[in-house]
């Protein structure tokens, strides 16, 4: 639920020099005055929401002193994390599902609706935290619809042309006897538009997570892996050092 009209909240107050996280699809909240034209029960997947990750992030937030910037609109809506002129900054399919609502849809209003306010906050905030890692925060499915294919990774680490923090996090995930990802299922080289922005631009560390969906459904399963983010951040962060 967006709060004030505002496309974002934030949880805890960042330390300078700290850890914090970011999670660009940690809501399915559609506003009322936007008809996407979808079935209710659509909402509740993986084409609406990153599943886990608002619990996640709040966990982190609250029992392990990382501040957390978080979405409070769907991707469907507006997708936070694709550039402004990405083709599915407003997408009108999904997964093989068609979104009618957003064909034709006011690209430019959403914009300035939400994409812009979510990423001017988030600049402001980092400017002023000066974090020594970015968590970038997101679940992924374990197949798509569209394709038969299992994804047997439990955990992945994205990244661009910085992959400093991301080999340092690759290692810890696997000294857990987790099945880890490198640049899986997605690539960091062509899906990585909100750390692009907000950390590379700006020679801040991160890591990209993305957690399988199935592993993080659960309230007990979010804060495992928030104690598990947290203690790998800290070990990453001191790596860097």
């Amino acid at each position: 639920m967006m709060i004030d009209d505002l496309p974002y909240r934030q949880i805890g107050v960042p330390a300078p020099g700290g850890i914090v996280c970011v999670a660009d699809h940690a809501s399915n909240f559609v506003p009322k005055d936007i008809e996407l034209g979808i079935a209710p029960e659509l909402l509740e997947q993986h084409i609406a929401v990153d599943i886990g990750v608002e619990g996640i992030a709040g966990r982190m937030a609250r029992r392990h002193g990382i501040p957390a910037h978080l979405a409070t609109v769907s991707r469907l809506v507006c997708d936070l994390h694709r550039e402004e002129d990405h083709k599915n900054v407003v997408p009108y399919e999904s997964d093989g599902h068609l979104i009618p609502g957003n064909i034709g849809a006011d690209i430019e209003g959403r914009l300035k609706r939400f994409h812009r306010p979510y990423h001017a906050a988030l600049a402001k905030w980092l400017d002023a935290a000066q974090p020594e890692l970015i968590i970038s925060l997101h679940s992924f499915t374990p197949s798509l619809a569209t394709s038969d294919e299992e994804r047997p990774w439990e955990v992945a680490l994205l990244y661009n042309t910085d992959d400093r923090a991301a080999r340092h996090a690759i290692r810890l995930f696997a000294e857990q006897r987790l099945t880890v990802g490198d640049n899986q299922p997605y690539s960091g080289k062509e899906l990585n538009a909100t750390m692009n922005r907000h950390a590379e631009a700006h020679g801040r560390a991160y890591i990209a997570l993305e957690i399988r969906q199935d592993l993080v459904a659960t309230r007990a399963e979010q804060s495992r892996w928030a104690a598990m983010i947290t203690d790998v951040a800290n070990r990453v962060a001191l790596a860097l050092e």
